[in-house]
């Protein structure tokens, strides 16, 4: 079973499914005993300083499948023997405190899939007297953190996780005390202390240098709106070119320009000004931060659309490639921008309007 478990990080998956069906189907039909065998696999014997002799199970399968999240092995195995949700590794860690200790979100799913006995198993105390709370409560190590861009979301992610098992523990678990004499909250406020110290000087780093660029782009329009391409006529002060639809384009574009960066720049000193609580970095912080990114990118379009209108304006009907070949550099800003910034962007869109669909209940895997 443990060559299965490996044959699924190669590109035969399907394969080594269709072959553990066929092995799980006759072990199911050996005794309770010869399973339990099967699933704890081979021990290893261990001196402790006094001389006593410990035996371990380091190779379960089923707990490396666990902590790997390999979901579609664990399904499989609990479709034939569903007694498998019971089964504790050495440290009296079920496959679902192990999925939450290692942040396996399709493993940890399936809870949802057995019914009543959930609440069963989540207060289950590991050796220390660690609740499921308990373990979710403990800061995870970093390279779990490879796909979070951002210290202030690998924060938001931590808080998302400990709400999620909050919910799901029984409410007089939540302020079960473990060996050591401390609270699921007392354990996160400790272990999570500095990753929100450094979440919040992240916010306030990317906040002061974006509110930067606002700030910049806020003058330089302003500027640009009383010194319209063309000029003034000097006699009553209306534009030469006011009827030229190039001219309504740079105004309108420049006013939007404008609104957008002095909106970008409010958000951004809101974000500096926040208090940097835990509950802040769940959505507050997020959300505030992916609106004054997306308003500072649109005035960073609308400035390079005035700028763009304004050489059409001067120079359409004398050299049109004038203006066409600005408008054709104007968008490099804007591309290097998208560029530079989409996968934070994009992080920071998912992590402040899609995270609460993280735990989303699938259809079912389980039984069919």
């Amino acid at each position: 079973m443990s060559i299965l478990l490996n044959l699924w990080s190669i590109e035969k998956e399907r394969e080594a499914l269709q072959l553990l069906r066929i092995i799980w189907r006759k072990i199911a039909k050996m005794s309770k005993t010869d399973i339990d065998d099967i699933i704890r696999g081979t021990g290893v014997i261990d001196t402790t300083k006094e001389g006593t002799k410990i035996k371990h199970y380091p190779s379960r399968v089923l707990f490396l499948a666990a902590k790997k999240g390999n979901t579609r092995f664990i399904i499989e195995l609990i479709r034939l023997y569903p007694d498998i949700i019971w089964k504790q590794d050495d440290k009296k860690k079920t496959i679902f405190h192990l999925a939450v200790k290692r942040r396996q979100v399709k493993t940890y799913k399936l809870l949802y899939e057995i019914g009543a006995m959930k609440d069963l198993i989540t207060p289950i105390k590991d050796e220390k007297g660690n609740n499921m709370l308990h373990m979710v409560a403990k800061s995870v190590k970093q390279n779990r953190f490879q796909n979070v861009s951002g210290v202030a979301f690998q924060m938001q992610s931590e808080l998302l996780w400990f709400q999620e098992v909050e919910k799901m523990i029984q409410p007089n678990y939540r302020e079960r005390k473990n060996k050591d004499g401390k609270t699921p909250q007392d354990l996160f406020t400790k272990t999570h202390a500095d990753l929100l110290k450094d979440g919040g000087e992240w916010m306030k780093n990317t906040a002061s240098q974006c509110m930067v660029v606002a700030t910049l782009i806020a003058t330089i329009v302003f500027a640009a709106a009383f010194t319209l391409p063309g000029g003034y006529n000097q006699n009553n002060g209306i534009p030469f070119f006011r009827k030229e639809p190039c001219l309504i384009i740079f105004v309108i574009a420049d006013a939007v320009s404008l609104i957008c960066s002095s909106t970008s720049v409010l958000i951004f000193l809101s974000i500096l000004t926040s208090r940097y609580a835990e509950r802040d970095f769940l959505e507050s912080l997020p959300r505030k931060l992916v609106n004054g990114i997306a308003t500072l990118f649109l005035s960073i379009v609308t400035m390079m659309i005035a700028f763009s209108a304004s050489f059409f304006v001067l120079y359409n009907k004398k050299v049109e490639w004038v203006p066409i070949t600005i408008t054709g550099l104007a968008g490099i800003p804007v591309i290097l921008y998208v560029t530079l910034q989409h996968d934070l962007f994009r992080d920071v869109f998912k992590s402040a309007y899609q995270t609460k669909y993280l735990f989303k209940r699938n259809k079912r895997v389980l039984y069919y």
